[in-house]
């Protein structure tokens, strides 16, 4: 019969064996032992991959760069042209710009660096202002020209939640709200001068 201080003893070996989590096995690793880079690399993919399937069904290429985003899932959808994409992704570009020159946190959530929220100092350079003003007239002209469309307020606000806000349920949008994203895309698309490019894409 053993002794309650040998069965604590072989019950801490045992844990010790068992604890953390298991070592990888078959991956190539470098000579100190370390998981090469692009092996991480496979493991995040294959994490998002199945992320995407669970959220989003596999009735899209959830491997493509493009169902990453809302706006990108919908031309994936077939709902949208690449044109129209191009040009949310160019409205998306230009407004995550000035916001980061004027200094207010991005309004989508998921665009948010949570450690990096603050504003500017009292001094700015010249160069930072001038290109902070830039930016500003570029968003007031883009939001004008969206606001003087027909249904403008709406077409603004279908826009801006699709490709700012990254609103998942504007991929199950009415045909009514998708007339007035593709309105306000085709503005844009013509209002920054954007290339034409292979529907096919």
């Amino acid at each position: 019969m053993t002794s309650k201080s040998a069965k604590l003893r072989s019950h801490r070996i045992k844990q010790r064996q068992y604890a953390g989590r298991p070592k990888k096995e078959g991956v190539e690793r470098y000579t100190n032992g370390e998981i090469k880079h692009f092996e991480r690399e496979k493991e995040v993919r294959a994490v998002v991959m199945e992320a995407r399937d669970r959220v989003h069904g596999k009735n899209i290429d959830n491997a493509s760069q493009y169902a990453g985003y809302t706006l990108g899932r919908m031309f994936l959808d077939g709902r949208i042209s690449a044109c129209e994409r191009q040009a949310g992704d160019e409205y998306a570009t230009q407004m995550v710009r000035y916001y980061s020159l004027v200094g207010i946190p991005s309004p989508s959530a998921r665009a948010q660096d949570l450690h990096s929220i603050k504003g500017f100092g009292a001094e700015t350079t010249s160069e930072r202002a001038r290109m902070a003003r830039e930016a500003s007239n570029k968003m007031m002209s883009l939001e004008g020209a969206l606001l003087k469309l027909q249904d403008g307020p709406r077409v603004k606000t279908t826009v801006f939640n699709t490709c700012i806000m990254d609103y998942e349920i504007m991929r199950t949008m009415s045909d009514t709200q998708l007339l007035w994203l593709k309105r306000g895309l085709r503005e844009v698309h013509f209002l920054l001068g954007l290339a034409k490019i292979d529907e096919a894409v």
